[in-house]
């Protein structure tokens, strides 16, 4: 028990400091980099309270996707970050507001859970113990027996925004040359070739 409150402390402590210099350091690199590392002791804190599966997606989709994601656009973009910055007092009320009331709903269902243990007693489906069903067995269960309709629906959602990013960042241009594939393979010696006579002591 003690081995497992110290990985928790530690974890715990690793992910706040990492998470402080998310939004400390300069460099936008780095800050990707610091919340790469905030997932990963995230994921240790998940294991340790036995919600595996939880870990394995903080991962598997945090890391091995939208960080790296995060990771790749700031460095291959050529963004000019002085000037990102220069207007950034003018959002810190709106910040504040959004943080004060993030920070009461956290209060809220801590401070309930810790007052009131019998709130997890009316849940309608409550957790099995681990030694019947594993965590993300149980999770399964729920997903794809009870709410699987739901399931589908939120990926039909996520597919037509995915859909709708791809039609909308797709714009044509007509001042830009574009390779034609078609045009290519069907092009001839006469239309592919025009020979100009060019008359002596004249140009083209």
């Amino acid at each position: 028990m003690g081995l497992q409150v110290l990985f928790f402390y530690l974890f715990a402590f690793i992910a706040v400091a990492s998470a402080f210099m998310v939004i400390a350091a300069r460099n936008p690199v780095y800050s990707v980099l610091f919340l790469i590392l905030t997932f990963f002791n995230s994921a240790g804190l998940f294991l340790l309270a036995g919600a595996e599966f939880l870990a394995m997606i903080l991962l598997v989709v945090y890391v091995g996707a939208v960080a790296v994601l995060f990771l790749f656009v700031v460095m291959m973009l050529d963004i000019d970050f002085a000037e990102l910055r220069a207007g950034v007092l003018e959002y810190a009320p709106v910040g504040a507001l959004i943080g004060l009331i993030l920070a009461a709903e956290l209060i809220i269902v801590v401070g309930g859970a810790s007052f009131s243990p019998e709130i997890a007693k009316g849940i309608s489906m409550p957790i099995p113990a681990i030694a019947d069903r594993t965590n993300t067995a149980a999770l399964g269960d729920v997903l794809y027996t009870h709410y699987v309709y739901f399931f589908q629906i939120a990926g039909l959602v996520l597919l037509v925004a995915m859909i709708g990013a791809i039609v909308l960042t797709l714009r044509h241009r007509t001042n830009i040359k574009r390779q034609s594939i078609p045009q290519q393979v069907a092009r001839t010696p006469e239309t592919a070739v025009e020979v100009v006579t060019v008359k002596p002591g004249q140009g083209i």
